[in-house]
């Protein structure tokens, strides 16, 4: 499998959880976030490192 510029390794994804919930993340790939469905989280990706502060995360509307 061959990573895109922008990709996320999948192992990386794996093991990281919500640092809030504990729970799994989902990769967004168009907008470069991880998404906690349980908190209502967006962690924003910033070249390629996922930044896992919850002051750092965007709050998810009720449509996302």
């Amino acid at each position: 499998m061959t990573l895109e510029k922008d990709d996320i390794d999948p192992k990386l994804l794996e093991i990281l959880v919500c640092p809030l919930t504990k729970s799994t993340l989902r990769y967004d790939r168009a907008n470069q976030e991880l998404i906690s469905d349980d908190a209502g989280l967006a962690f924003p990706i910033r070249d390629g490192v996922p930044i896992m502060l919850v002051d750092e995360a965007r709050r998810l509307d009720a449509q996302e």
